[in-house]
């Protein structure tokens, strides 16, 4: 297929989102069903039968969802059957857990991401965006963080991207597959996980926490509202100009741990005490102290720009995570690995 022949995400393209029951898997299912996209959605299976954050989605009727694995070769060519655009989201992000079970983490992604791109490939799918992570720089050697950037694997989890990422670079060059790698530095937003800073902060200032327990608040991050995220795998999706690409998405504004944590107290109007939780730091030399990300690429390639600053991104959450209905789905007491 020619650069050419990529396809517009139209009302009725068959689209599969990989990872669709996680955090930013069902922020971009929810706004493909928005354009008309007829949608596939892939939770992975348990024996809860637990679609994930699509249990209580607005859009649940709307979408068919399978409930799989992608480790299984045989499965992953079943979900992509018949689809024109897959999304691969799928994956184990949790660094803590990461050196904990370091094989299912090569399992998952690196296999996993074999049997996405093979099965896209034998079915002929037209458009396929892979999900890296800003993770796979490591702490930056310069700023803002281009994708010429070395790649660092500073964790289990950050090797095992990286390989994912290789496998799928290495079906386009092989075999044509029409695919883009897109590397989204720190989302954040409604429904992601306790794993992360951000809802570690809101959700105990919300309960009601005497202190906030944190790990290192020196790093710095560059933080992406969920939508934006969103916004711009849909922009990669559509761009011929993309395909065969790496892409960063970001926001280009960079922000420590700490200023982030002072951010989010003037905004809940509290003076909660901070104090160091040994366990949440990580091992010296895995810690990535800075990333900050240069987005000139997607814009020159899509014409994207983020769109939520981080005041109005962290509005947005806070005002998500405060409803209690939606806080009593958090252990705040547990420190979640």
């Amino acid at each position: 297929m020619s650069k050419a022949e990529i396809p517009a995400l139209t009302p009725g393209m068959r689209v599969l989102v990989t990872g669709a029951d996680g955090f930013i898997g069902s922020h971009l299912t929810e706004m493909l069903v928005a354009r008309g996209c007829r949608v596939r959605a892939l939770a992975q299976y348990n024996s809860f039968n637990s679609w994930g954050w699509l249990d209580h989605s607005p859009v649940r009727d709307q979408i068919e969802v399978v409930s799989g694995d992608i480790r299984d070769p045989n499965f992953c060519r079943h979900a992509v059957r018949e689809m024109a655009v897959v999304f691969h989201l799928a994956a184990l992000i949790a660094i803590p857990y990461s050196y904990a079970a370091p094989d299912s983490y090569i399992d998952t992604n690196v296999r996993g991401t074999l049997n996405i791109c093979q099965a896209a490939r034998d079915e002929g799918v037209l458009r396929i965006i892979h999900t890296s992570t800003s993770e796979v720089y490591g702490t930056a050697r310069y700023v803002p963080i281009d994708e010429a950037h070395p790649l660092q694997p500073q964790s289990p989890y950050s090797a095992s991207k990286i390989g994912a990422d290789a496998i799928a670079q290495s079906f386009h060059n092989s075999f044509g597959l029409p695919l883009t790698i897109a590397r989204p530095f720190n989302t954040y937003g409604p429904r992601q996980s306790a794993r992360a800073v951000i809802p570690t902060i809101i959700s105990q200032i919300a309960a009601g926490k005497p202190q906030i327990a944190l790990g290192d608040v020196s790093p710095t991050r560059d933080f992406n509202f969920v939508e934006d995220t969103c916004r711009g795998f849909i922009a990669l999706a559509e761009s011929a100009a993309a395909v065969g690409e790496v892409v960063n998405i970001g926001s280009n504004f960079e922000i420590s741990i700490g200023d982030t944590l002072h951010l989010i107290r003037e905004l809940m109007g509290s003076d909660i005490e901070v104090v160091q939780d040994d366990q949440r730091l990580r091992p010296a030399q895995s810690e990535v102290f800075r990333l900050w990300c240069d987005n000139r690429k997607i814009e020159a390639l899509t014409g994207f720009k983020p769109s939520v600053d981080i005041r109005e991104g962290l509005r947005r959450t806070i005002d998500w995570f405060t409803d209690p209905v939606n806080l009593r789905q958090y252990k705040t007491d547990v420190y979640n690995v």
